[in-house]
């Protein structure tokens, strides 16, 4: 398994896309690199000696990779559609999006790379248009494009060919059932993905990175609680995300208050944290992230 795992993974950075590690036989971002939209890389020998030394899934991250990837989803276990989609027979991601086709009056996009994935979903690699920056949608929130239908652009990743996932609602191997290269992403699509420009934040890599951090500047209790917490948000399940980082801004808060750790550290390890949760859908805003943090540390330090 580690050389199947070494070997599509340099294929992923041979095919230019950025590659970061993510847990074994899950799909959240290993322990210190919640900053993994910085870490991805191409270089072959980093990415053949650190799966050398564990044989971590693959994460492909589609910002700096160049990539939109259109996830089509199956419904979880006793998930039903809607009554009339059902009657439409639109019961998965790949039923929906072929309608949304048809609306348009536009083929399937079949001719691109495509992964069948652990629960025989779809991913649809394509490339990003030139000038055009495409964040991440879940759904029919916001510009999503309907039901069971997904889309990671900057900001987001998937996991890549080759991984194998075993989790509580399916298990199996992310799959390459066409390798053709990605087709450019057409330009209808994109123009449902745009968004309207917003402020810009500030770069992520203007943050305290934990990965980054001189370990003497903590102590080995403080940044294995850091670390702890920071695993724990990243990989929060869907409707369990805002609980899980109020709880660690709540511990955390508390070592602040004890001098064991700094805030803004914190703040931002935290952030990049809930933002790496983001990636699997219903993302919660930034807006929404930082009232979460805010409140818990504020408790913590109180206590």
């Amino acid at each position: 398994m580690s050389r199947d795992l070494i070997a599509a993974a340099l294929n992923c950075a041979a095919r230019g896309w950025h590659v970061f590690p993510i847990t074994p036989r899950g799909k959240y971002p290993l322990r210190g690199f919640t900053a993994w939209e910085q870490h991805a890389t191409t270089n072959p020998d980093v990415i053949a000696r650190f799966w050398e030394r564990r044989p971590c899934n693959i994460g492909v991250a589609c910002g700096p990779s160049r990539l939109v990837v259109v996830d089509l989803d199956l419904p979880k276990p006793g998930e039903h559609p809607p009554a009339d989609a059902a009657e439409r027979g639109l019961t998965t991601g790949e039923d929906v999006f072929r309608h949304l086709c048809e609306r348009h009056g536009q083929p399937y996009p079949a001719d691109t790379f495509t992964v069948t994935t652990r629960r025989d979903g779809r991913h649809l690699y394509f490339t990003a248009p030139p000038g055009v920056t495409l964040g991440n949608t879940s759904g029919e929130k916001g510009n999503g494009l309907g039901r069971l239908i997904d889309t990671r652009g900057r900001g987001g990743y998937v996991v890549g060919p080759g991984s194998f996932v075993s989790l509580p609602d399916g298990t199996g191997t992310y799959t390459i059932t066409n390798p053709t290269p990605p087709a450019p992403l057409p330009a209808w699509l994109a123009s449902l993905l745009a968004t309207p420009p917003t402020t810009a934040a500030p770069p992520a890599s203007t943050r305290p990175r934990l990965a980054d951090l001189d370990h003497a500047r903590l102590s080995r209790y403080g940044r294995a609680a850091l670390t702890g917490e920071v695993e724990r948000v990243a990989g929060a399940p869907v409707g369990g995300r805002n609980r899980a980082l109020n709880l660690a801004a709540w511990k955390l808060g508390k070592l602040i208050a004890r001098g064991v750790l700094p805030r803004e550290l914190v703040e931002h390890a935290l952030t990049d944290a809930a933002e790496a949760a983001n990636a699997h859908g219903d993302p919660n805003s930034p807006r929404e992230i930082a009232a979460v943090i805010a409140a818990g540390l504020t408790a913590g330090m109180r206590t």
